[in-house]
């Protein structure tokens, strides 16, 4: 059966969802450019979650709390370990993940109310844990920002991970939140190559907006780290020296690094990508994965998933820690702070810190 590219996605088609017995398989043609193909379109429907705050218990992930504003990402990377979060919703973690994108519009008013309920214990917020808190549609909904606000005003400490220059335009909440070491942001740089970049994470910010972004943010006092995420072997792995030389010179004060994981439905999508764009490298690829995730596609093995295992997974750590201390990367982003926070409304008097 015929594979075709889709112009502007990662995927090429919906896998079958796990959970669900039943799938639909519609033939593959190639797209009448007279005719609106499906796919090509985003929609946005309205997320109404009661709760905000999720949690995890991971032992590798260095975060208990974090806010999604939105589930599934139209940046389209055809590696994204969010995609199979999309079959709980009964989509497919395919073409589903990046074409129907769901918003959770009262985002600031739930998180408002959590923070400001006593039982909330000050700590840092991971935004996002799953998808790109700045992703196309944060240009129009700005639920982002908005919860931004709620951040900045109570001055709870929050950690931002994203591959948008888009965050750059909240530079002003995040000074704020800098005065009280209360905000670290990552910006992932996966390639240099703007030609790789643009079919592998399609709708993202091109690399040299990533490095501008560094940059912006590094000059206005934000603490700023590269997060070289997922390291491909055989693709991108190369590059792990030159993307952290340049994200050093943006003015980046930490790295860090995480290698290619493909859990679920997210091995047939990058399977398929591969074939597409990369036929010639696929199983090459493919292999040196296997060698990193104890002959399979995936590890999901705490202590492994996030590092990788055996000889490969070995070197590339070494040639990691080898680049960043000579660049003179710190391995951590700075320790943030909840010594600032408090709760707006209450009764603060003369006692409340400035």
């Amino acid at each position: 059966m015929q594979i075709v590219r889709i112009r502007g996605r990662g995927a090429a088609s919906n896998p079958p969802n796990r959970f669900e017995p039943i799938s639909i398989e519609p033939d593959r043609l190639p797209p009448d450019p007279d005719d609106p193909a499906p796919y090509r379109e985003t929609r946005y429907l309205r997320d109404s979650s009661r709760t905000l705050i999720a949690r995890n218990e991971s032992p590798d992930i260095p975060f208990s709390a974090s806010i999604n504003a939105y589930r599934g990402c139209s940046h389209g990377c055809s590696y994204c370990y969010a995609r199979p979060f999309h079959e709980y919703l009964g989509l497919s973690a395919g073409l589903d993940f990046e074409t129907t994108i769901f918003v959770k519009e009262d985002a600031p008013v739930l998180l408002r109310a959590e923070l400001a309920s006593p039982r909330w214990q000050p700590q840092v917020i991971a935004l996002s844990g799953i998808t790109d808190p700045y992703q196309p549609a944060e240009r129009h909904f700005e639920v982002t920002r908005r919860c931004l606000e709620v951040l900045a005003e109570f001055r709870n400490p929050v950690a931002i991970i994203t591959k948008n220059h888009l965050v750059t335009r909240d530079v002003d909440l995040l000074q704020e939140l800098a005065r009280h070491r209360a905000v670290v942001v990552y910006i992932s740089v996966t390639t240099l190559d703007p030609k790789l970049q643009r079919v592998m994470e399609p709708r993202a910010s091109i690399p040299a907006r990533r490095l501008a972004a560094i940059e912006h943010l590094s000059s206005h006092g934000i603490p700023v780290g590269v997060m070289v995420a997922p390291v491909i072997p055989g693709l991108t792995d190369h590059e792990l020296p030159a993307i952290l030389a340049a994200a050093k010179e943006a003015g980046a004060g930490h790295a860090g690094h995480v290698p290619l994981r493909l859990p679920h439905a997210v091995a047939y999508i990058f399977q398929e990508w591969l074939e597409l764009h990369f036929p010639d490298r696929k199983e090459r690829v493919l292999n040196r994965v296997r060698e990193m995730r104890g002959g399979k596609l995936n590890d999901p093995r705490f202590g492994a998933r996030m590092r990788g295992t055996g000889p490969y997974a070995e070197q590339l750590r070494a040639l990691f820690h080898v680049t960043r201390a000579k660049l003179g990367l710190e391995a951590r982003g700075p320790e943030l702070s909840t010594a600032a926070f408090r709760r707006p409304g209450a009764q603060l008097g003369l006692f409340d810190a400035p």
